[in-house]
């Protein structure tokens, strides 16, 4: 285990250690200790390394992040693991606003409740939530999975295209676009998968979710719709 110590060694050095770790290296864990609500921390990674963060963090934890495995032992800013590849992030805590916006890939746990535009704008982003989530969340989101043991604020899935949304609690209100839809046995099977994944299949089983997504009405041209354009 690398400990490096962010408050004496600054956040310039951390990153750019770990830009330098390859597919090759031995040193493939690494603890941060004394992040105190740093920016950026473990952005941009690149390599299959588990990073573990001993405290909360700010803007940014782990984005663009690519086979690493981060792990923070508190909360999370705004836009933690934004535009991610690949990899997994788990968030102890609650995680600020847009959470996992515009991910094409991989998968991010938050173990608390997520704010407002969680999964905006997701592009491939596996995405499980052990509390609620905020209003907007999942707007224009165009594919992956997000599942929310709790609740969902107002407007979820607004203007989405083909994300599957799972809800497990209440929803505040659909946006637009966002309809329920039937739950068959391949979507039962994806959210088995997705809850032992998330950590979270002791806590809630595949038949307790609702099931939405794209009504297809929006971003799809209706000719009875023409004038609407």
């Amino acid at each position: 285990m690398q400990t490096f110590d962010l408050e004496a060694q600054g956040l310039r050095a951390l990153n750019s250690t770990l830009h330098g770790l390859k597919g090759t290296t031995n040193q493939t864990a690494w603890e941060i200790v004394n992040p105190k609500g740093a920016h950026a921390i473990a952005v941009g990674l690149d390599a299959p390394v588990d990073v573990t963060v001993r405290g909360s963090t700010g803007y940014y934890c782990a984005g663009m992040n690519k086979q690493a495995t981060v792990r923070v032992k508190g909360s999370a800013g705004p836009g933690v693991a934004e535009n991610m590849m690949s990899g997994t992030v788990i968030i102890d805590g609650d995680a600020s606003q847009y959470a996992g916006a515009t991910g094409r890939g991989g998968l991010l746990v938050i173990k608390g409740n997520a704010a407002s535009r969680c999964g905006i704008s997701m592009k491939g982003i596996d995405i499980v939530v052990h509390g609620n989530i905020g209003h907007m969340s999942c707007f224009m989101a165009q594919s992956g999975n997000i599942v929310v043991l709790g609740d969902a604020g107002e407007a979820l899935g607004d203007s989405l295209y083909e994300a599957r949304l799972f809800v497990r609690g209440s929803v505040k209100s659909l946006g637009t676009d966002c309809i329920e839809k039937e739950m068959r046995p391949e979507h039962l099977a994806l959210l088995a998968d997705l809850l032992k994944r998330g950590e979270a299949d002791h806590l809630a089983k595949p038949e307790e979710f609702k099931r939405y997504g794209s009504a297809r009405k929006l971003y799809t041209f209706n000719i009875d719709n023409a004038s609407s354009y």
